[in-house]
């Protein structure tokens, strides 16, 4: 196929220049019937192609025409049998795969440290999970990949189970070896499903990890906006049939996505897709040079540490993507908190995510010699800042143990339930989530007893000033559990 072209975006272009009188949805009608200020900072070249599925304009509920082009475009780009645009984020396309393949009662095995979206999930299928605890890094304060191994286990010990969800890259950019559990996985006969959602770039460079379809799996939610070029909330699901029907996959997909699709997502779709497939490798050369730049510059500074391939050889970090940068605080005596605010009040710097001991900056090919040098610069100083205070000491890593779950997540969120203070909540089951956002990931999740190890952990997150969410009560003050019964006198 003919991958210069951006048959969609091309498509909408047109129709923008043929302009119509549209006497339907949306009702601003190329921004006319909208608030000024607003229609004149968005401009009026977006608001000329925020349209909606009409007949000239294909349905991405049933391509036939421009986005089907632009799907199987799509679909070469990534080496797989069919490539689904969705609307709904990398969440939406997490769901889809795995409500295509596992149904009430199943069993799907996943590593602990998921995305909220692929719990979210196993509760609208009414399936089980069975959790592979992942590798803790205890020096870092963070949850790495599955092993091959622990993988091997579970599949000897649930013999029935329907499929494998693995991570790839994590959020920190740390992979396993996702074509060893590939080839394990399918040697049961089953589909491996892989949570893409920091990996896009990857699948177009060489010196970068293997991707999920590079690496044989069935299907990867993949967040195109994230690191490949497109607009926030567009992203793609890969799918290579066999193990898992496509066409069951559109029918899911199509029952989670809205039917009033926005052209502008699924035109920046088209259009990244081009350029990663014509400029990746180029463009990644780029990232790499000023990531590797960043890297050896923040670990002269000293008390501060940028991660990099010293992290590689364990079965849970088989290989890395150099352009996530994991700096680690701790030695400066302050948390990754306290760093994310101090480099937004006096910079002018936003990072992707800061936990306790870290934080997480990522390097694009939005960022420029310039960018780096400001976020280096800054570092520099706060370092010096810190080393003259007598107190500065490092801080203690602790992680909590996962929790025994003690119900399926469905039937922990249906059940009847209380709301108890959560200092008081040790020994419970929990009913709702609770999680750092970002990146996502519970601490504990419905269907799970709450141990005090774990109710510590989230009050230090809280008293750090990190984002804990999750609660109806967004004091995080008290929990939801399950309601005990009462004796009968």
């Amino acid at each position: 196929m003919d991958q210069s072209k951006t048959p969609l975006f091309t498509g909408l272009l047109e129709h923008a220049r043929r302009n119509p009188i549209p006497f339907h949805i949306p009702g601003h009608k190329k921004g006319s019937g909208m608030l000024l200020e607003f229609r004149d900072f968005i401009g009026q070249n977006a608001l000329s192609i925020d349209l909606i599925n009409i007949a000239p304009l294909d349905d991405l509920h049933h391509p036939k025409g421009m986005i089907k082009e632009a799907q199987d475009l799509a679909a070469e780009a990534f080496g797989a049998d069919y490539t689904f645009f969705s609307v709904q984020g990398t969440s939406g396309a997490i769901m889809t795969m795995i409500m295509a393949v596992v149904g009430p009662g199943e069993k799907i095995i996943i590593p602990r440290n998921v995305h909220k979206s692929i719990l979210s999930a196993i509760i609208f299928a009414g399936a089980i999970p069975i959790f592979v605890h992942p590798v803790m890094d205890s020096d870092l304060g963070i949850a790495h990949g599955i092993t091959t191994e622990s993988v091997q286990k579970a599949l000897e010990q649930h013999p029935t189970a329907k499929a494998v969800l693995v991570i790839n890259p994590t959020y920190f950019g740390i992979t396993a070896n996702l074509k060893e559990i590939v080839d394990l996985v399918h040697g049961h006969g089953i589909p491996v499903l892989v949570d893409e959602a920091h990996g896009v770039h990857i699948h177009f460079h060489d010196d970068m990890p293997l991707s999920a379809m590079q690496a044989g799996a069935d299907m990867a939610a993949t967040s195109v906006h994230k690191l490949g070029g497109s607009m926030t909330q567009s992203s793609v699901l890969n799918v290579r049939e066999g193990l898992v029907s496509a066409n069951r996959v559109k029918s899911v997909i199509s029952m989670l996505t809205t039917t009033s699709t926005s052209y502008l997502l699924l035109a920046s779709l088209d259009a990244a897709r081009r350029q990663l497939v014509e400029h990746g490798q180029d463009m990644m050369n780029k990232v790499l040079e000023l990531a590797a730049y960043a890297r050896d510059e923040i670990n002269s500074i000293a008390g501060l540490r940028c991660v990099g391939q010293e992290i590689l050889g364990s079965a849970a970090t088989y290989d890395m993507d150099p352009s996530k940068l994991i700096i680690q605080v701790r030695g400066i005596g302050l948390t990754g908190h306290q760093v994310e605010v101090w480099l937004r009040d006096k910079y002018n710097i936003e990072v992707e995510l800061s936990d306790l001991y870290n934080i997480l900056c990522i390097i694009t090919p939005g960022d420029s010699i310039l960018t780096v040098t400001t976020l280096v610069q800054a570092l520099r100083e706060l370092a010096r800042i810190q080393m003259g205070k007598d107190s500065m000491k490092p801080l203690a890593v602790h992680l909590p143990k996962i929790p025994a779950l003690s119900l399926s997540p469905r039937e922990a969120f249906y059940s009847e339930t209380e709301i108890v203070p959560i200092r008081e909540a040790s020994g419970r089951i929990v009913a709702e989530f609770i999680m750092v956002y970002p990146p996502g990931i519970p601490i504990v999740l419905p269907g799970e007893v709450l141990t005090q190890d774990n109710i510590d952990y989230i009050l230090t997150n809280l008293e750090a000033g990190l984002p804990v969410q999750g609660p109806e009560d967004e004091s995080i003050q008290t929990i939801k559990v399950i309601k005990r019964a009462q004796a009968i006198k």
